[in-house]
């Protein structure tokens, strides 16, 4: 077995224009100030990062990890979350996601697809110059506009949209292999890749791409009703990230899953700060450790009461807390017999 590694930080709720978060230097010195130990990074902010030049430049990214290991933390990996959107996005989304794309696409979707797909290609190579095996992504949608069945969905509609997105996402993922990099798509409502069985679909269209994985947020199996701890156990040859997030579901006799187009504060189901949600997280922690999970565990902190930096701080001692640090041998090895084969067969009764 091997240890998680951790407490890290996903930056992309903190990037803002004011200090200390404004910069590369910045952040990274207040992230370790806060007990982290890595950083995962969203790779479309250039406040932190310049994409084109990690893509290119190996001295680039060496420098990048230098600055960062100067500080005190680690590079752990890079995101794509808001590139990977527009790989896929139905046409009733164009308005809503043009603020994702850089400017010069706005209103042109075949554009904004094609600069999504160079820059996901980009922060993959940008992966490889810094030595990172996995990465993190959206998957898009095309058919989210129809995930409940009313009016009745036409047949072959999904299976046509998975077959696109499928499409769409198969040179990336060639190119993830050959620079020996792991896609992890991060199982999301709004995403066609939003739970297990979407996963599988996707999967299957892309032939069980050894590089088509997951990342791992328990918060948003609980907003869907969906069994947190099964997943892992199911998955956990396809599961290469992990974000420790918490989340809580109160349905009412009001409100429930869809939560009735309210704010984040007034829904049946919302995120939270670490441990102020419903998420058992000792369990999830011991899941991981016994399924062997390698990779770090990641805060991301989205809470609709508690003050960022206040999440951020309190974050990192919670993921220390449960990191479990795995044994190297049996409990029980001070009652080790020291029989041999031929005891045991003996014990049996084997001639």
């Amino acid at each position: 077995m091997k240890t998680i590694k951790g407490p890290a930080l996903f930056l992309a709720q903190f990037a803002s224009d004011e200090a200390p978060f404004n910069s590369w230097d910045s952040i990274t010195k207040w992230a370790a100030d806060c007990g982290y130990k890595g950083v995962q990074v969203p790779s479309w902010d250039g406040r932190l990062i310049d994409l084109d030049k990690a893509a290119s430049s190996k001295d680039y990214c060496d420098e990048f990890k230098g600055k960062a290991a100067e500080n005190g933390v680690e590079v752990t990996e890079l995101s794509t979350h808001l590139q990977g959107q527009l790989v896929a996005v139905h046409p009733a989304y164009d308005t809503a996601f043009d603020g994702f794309a850089n400017p010069s696409v706005h209103g042109n979707p075949k554009a904004r697809q094609e600069w999504a797909v160079d820059q996901v290609m980009k922060a993959i190579s940008a992966s490889a110059n810094m030595g990172i095996k996995n990465h993190v992504s959206f998957s898009g949608a095309l058919a989210w506009p129809y995930v409940y069945p009313w009016p009745q969905r036409p047949a072959g509609l999904i299976e046509t949209a998975f077959d696109e997105l499928a499409r769409r996402w198969r040179p990336i993922l060639d190119h993830a292999d050959a620079n020996d990099v792991n896609i992890c798509y991060e199982i999301h409502p709004g995403e066609d890749l939003h739970d297990g069985v979407t996963f599988e679909m996707f999967l299957e269209r892309v032939d069980n791409h050894a590089r088509c994985n997951m990342l791992y947020d328990p918060s948003h199996y609980v907003l869907q009703c969906l069994d947190y701890l099964d997943n892992i156990d199911i998955y956990k040859d396809r599961i290469k990230m992990f974000h420790v997030k918490d989340a809580e579901f109160n349905p009412t006799g009001r409100q429930g899953v869809y939560s009735g187009y309210q704010p984040w504060v007034d829904r049946a189901g919302r995120f939270r700060s670490l441990g102020d949600g419903q998420v058992d997280f000792g369990a999830v922690f011991s899941k991981m450790a016994a399924n062997d999970f390698d990779g770090w565990a990641v805060v991301e902190w989205e809470c609709c009461l508690k003050h960022p930096e206040d999440g951020a701080r309190e974050g990192a001692q919670f993921v220390s807390d449960h990191i479990i640090r795995v044994t190297e041998r049996a409990f029980d090895d001070f009652a080790d017999s020291g029989t041999d084969e031929a005891a045991n067969r003996k014990m049996l009764g084997i001639d």
